[in-house]
């Protein structure tokens, strides 16, 4: 199967995608074939993004949505009103770039809460989802940038942290998922 149409007829959905690396995702994820919702707190980039995607394969179509991926309400009310994704990718993320010693607790907190808090709201919600539908399988990728791998002297670059205690993407293999779901005595040996 060419590149161009591996992902016809998927749904996909990806936060952060007014900008940066999330706006790149949602170009390939189009490139390839996929219907994609572009969310984004800013609707005005969420919408920016959507209309400069490719939409011209059978079946494909796109929508941009406004969530704020910090607040489990937001994030409930993206993910019900849309079709359980075949693919979720977590690119939100924020950084406060700032002098360690000058920091605030309330810019750290805030990363927190968007580049954490929000993918495991994102990856919850969605997984919940796949779950719920019965659907056989399903992929949460959550990506970060460089500035999660580098460090310039004196900076504090929240992400950092984050990297360390939150760093992975997962295929979700929604048959494991199901089965805890369904005797919560299984234990996960991963």
């Amino acid at each position: 199967m060419t590149a161009a149409t591996r992902l016809i007829s998927r749904l996909t959905l990806v936060t952060g995608g007014g900008s940066g690396i999330g706006r790149a995702v949602c170009q390939r994820l189009a490139s390839e074939g996929a219907s994609v919702v572009v969310a984004d707190i800013s609707e005005e980039s969420a919408n920016e993004t959507m209309v400069g995607l490719q939409n011209d394969l059978r079946g494909q179509g796109h929508m941009a949505a406004v969530v704020d991926v910090s607040s489990k309400e937001s994030v409930k009310k993206l993910v019900t009103r849309i079709q359980p994704p075949s693919v979720c990718v977590n690119a939100a993320g924020i950084t406060q770039d700032h002098f360690l010693l000058n920091m605030e607790e309330d810019h750290f907190d805030r990363v927190i809460q968007v580049n954490l808090k929000g993918s495991f709201l994102i990856t919850q919600a969605v997984a919940q989802a796949l779950v719920a539908c019965g659907a056989p399988k399903g992929s949460i990728i959550t990506v970060g940038s460089i500035v999660g791998k580098v460090r310039e002297l004196q900076r504090d670059h929240t992400s950092n942290w984050l990297q360390q205690m939150f760093l992975y993407h997962h295929n979700v293999d929604v048959t494991e998922l199901s089965e805890h779901v369904n005797n919560p005595s299984i234990r996960s040996t991963k």
